[in-house]
């Protein structure tokens, strides 16, 4: 009975990490489990330095972990070969980075057509109103507010049609209404497109808008909410 609800769990998880470890000069965790299913949102939070970044790029094929799997559809990601790890992060993977990574010598709507016809998916004019960047399509990367990069980014993901998104501080540049408007946009596309959400954040406020809560505590993650 026990594999038989450990097998139906695997089946439902969009995502799982397993007994993940990972060090530096010190150790920052160990043993770390972490599933995600359809529909699902999780915030992980704790102080500075404890090691919530690391794990996101660990969880998103950024970085590999000293033990562990993560496991994308019946795969782990770091047994993949080269190019099935790339289509992966292509197609599947939508990462939201604390620094935007925009096409600087471009604008921002041909930000958006780089995303559109690379993942073969079209611009969502509805998307781009909920941001409230529709009236700066037309001006250079470098003529926006670090907001208005922010969200501009966080278009160009979820314009690819991401199975999960991971976001790293994705409201970092920007005031708590925006922010909050911001995190519904996020929580509306997962809905939508049978996806999950996983966050990094030192806003508890935007952390416990999620379904789950994680915190990093004495090289553990432990659930909260």
């Amino acid at each position: 009975m026990d594999t038989m609800i450990q097998n139906l769990d695997q089946t439902n998880s969009l995502l799982q990490a397993k007994n993940i470890s990972h060090s530096f000069d010190y150790q920052l965790f160990d043993n770390i489990n972490l599933s995600l299913k359809n529909h699902e949102s999780i915030a992980i939070i704790g102080i500075s330095g404890c090691g919530k970044s690391t794990f996101l790029n660990i969880l998103s094929s950024l970085l590999t972990p000293d033990k562990g799997e993560v496991i994308y559809e019946n795969k782990n990601i770091y047994k993949c070969k080269e190019n099935e790890l790339t289509e992966i992060r292509r197609d599947k993977f939508g990462i939201i980075f604390q620094s935007h990574y925009l096409f600087r010598g471009f604008n921002a709507q041909e930000n958006l057509e780089i995303s559109s016809l690379l993942s073969g998916e079209p611009i969502d004019d509805n998307l781009i109103k909920s941001l409230n960047i529709d009236f700066v399509m037309d001006q250079n990367i470098g003529e926006l507010s670090g907001g208005q990069q922010q969200r501009l980014s966080i278009a160009r993901v979820l314009t690819k049609k991401p199975a999960i998104i991971f976001a790293d501080e994705p409201t970092g540049n920007l005031d708590k209404e925006t922010a909050l408007d911001v995190m519904n946009v996020l929580f509306e596309y997962i809905n939508n497109n049978n996806s999950g959400l996983i966050i990094v954040t030192h806003e508890d406020k935007i952390a416990y808008e999620c379904d789950h809560v994680y915190k990093f505590d004495d090289n553990n993650l432990k659930k909260i909410k």
